[in-house]
C-alpha cells in the first residue's frame, strides 16, 4: 500500500512546494489589489489560494498517474512528464512577472506560453491516462481565466 502512495505524496508535495515558494516570494507584493484596477469578473483575493490549493493537488494527482501507470511507454511517460515539468516552472515564474515586477504584459505572454503546456501536457497524458488528462483541464480553464483578468489589468492600468 505504501509503495502504491508514496508517488502521489510526492507528486502532490512538489506541485504544492512550487505554489507554496511562489506565495512565499510574492508575498509582500500582494498589496496590488488595492493599488490597480480590477476588471470585471474578478474573484474576491482570498479564492486564489483557495483554487490553486485544488489545482496544485490534482496536477499532482495526475503527473503520479502518469508516474506510476505499468503499462505506458517509458519514453512517453518521460516526455509527457517534462512537459509538466516545464509547465510547473513557467507557473512558478508567472507569479514573480506578475507581483514582484509587476510587468503586466510579459506575464500575459508566460500565461499564454503556460497555457500552451498545459495543453501539451493534457495531450501527451491523454494516450497514457485519460482521467490523468482530465485532472489538466480544471488547470487550463483556470489559467485561460487568469488570462483574461492578466490582459485586463494590463489594459486597465496602462
Amino acid at each position: 500500500m505504501r509503495s502504491k502512495v508514496k508517488p502521489y505524496v510526492i507528486s502532490i508535495v512538489i506541485a504544492l512546494a512550487v505554489g507554496g515558494a511562489s506565495a512565499f516570494l510574492t508575498r509582500n507584493s500582494m498589496d496590488i489589489y488595492n493599488e490597480i484596477v480590477m476588471p470585471p469578473l474578478s474573484p474576491p483575493s482570498w479564492l486564489f489560494p483557495v483554487v490553486w490549493g485544488i489545482l496544485y493537488v490534482l496536477m499532482g494527482v495526475s503527473a503520479a498517474m502518469i508516474y506510476t501507470d505499468k503499462n505506458a511507454d517509458d519514453d512517453k511517460k518521460r516526455d509527457a512528464l517534462k512537459v509538466y515539468g516545464a509547465s510547473l516552472a513557467v507557473n512558478f515564474l508567472w507569479s514573480l512577472v506578475f507581483f514582484n515586477m509587476r510587468m503586466f504584459l510579459t506575464a500575459f505572454a508566460v500565461l499564454l506560453l503556460l497555457l500552451f503546456l498545459i495543453l501539451r501536457t493534457i495531450s501527451l497524458y491523454s494516450p497514457i491516462s485519460k482521467t490523468a488528462a482530465r485532472l489538466q483541464i480544471p488547470y487550463a480553464i483556470w489559467v485561460a481565466f487568469a488570462g483574461y483578468l492578466n490582459a485586463a489589468i494590463w489594459i486597465l492600468n496602462k
